[in-house]
């Protein structure tokens, strides 16, 4: 899961993502990052955490981390969560660069829309509740594929 800093948006869709797998019995790796190195080392943004942890997600001892053009090959799919992250990605992918690989998370909940989930950056909590729903709804969605994937 990538987006620009790694403290607002991608630290909860990871969050999200792993307590999804994790009822559902699946074991898989979920990390986050974000393209730039701001705020590497930090915790996630406190209304990120306020948020998730209303719904039972603890994600105050993830790190910010920064996007590294080996994890392009360390992951299966890669989730931005808007196009700038898309083509940050692509840049520092450079040589190991596959777009096999690298979706927008929205286009699991919304195919075909070019749907980008807003950074709540400089908003209200209210912003970070609407975040908090698309990355669900998307991760929800991922989850029921892995289960079918696995079943076959």
């Amino acid at each position: 899961m990538v987006c620009l800093g790694n403290i607002c948006r991608s630290p909860l869709a990871e969050g999200i993502l792993r307590h999804q797998l994790a009822i559902s019995g699946i074991d898989c790796s979920v990390e986050s990052a974000g393209t730039n190195g701001i705020h590497i080392g930090e915790s996630p943004h406190k209304l990120s955490q306020k948020i998730a942890m209303i719904h039972r997600i603890d994600i105050s001892k993830q790190k910010c981390t920064q996007f590294k053009a080996t994890d392009i090959n360390k992951f299966n799919k890669v989730y931005v969560m808007d196009n700038d992250n898309y083509t940050e990605v692509q840049r520092i992918s450079g040589k190991l660069w596959n777009p096999q690989k690298v979706s927008l998370l929205l286009d699991l909940s919304f195919p075909g829309k070019n749907k980008e989930v807003p950074d709540p950056w400089y908003g209200k909590e209210k912003d970070y509740v609407e975040v908090f729903d698309l990355i669900q709804q998307a991760c929800t969605i991922l989850v029921e594929r892995i289960r079918t994937q696995q079943a076959l």
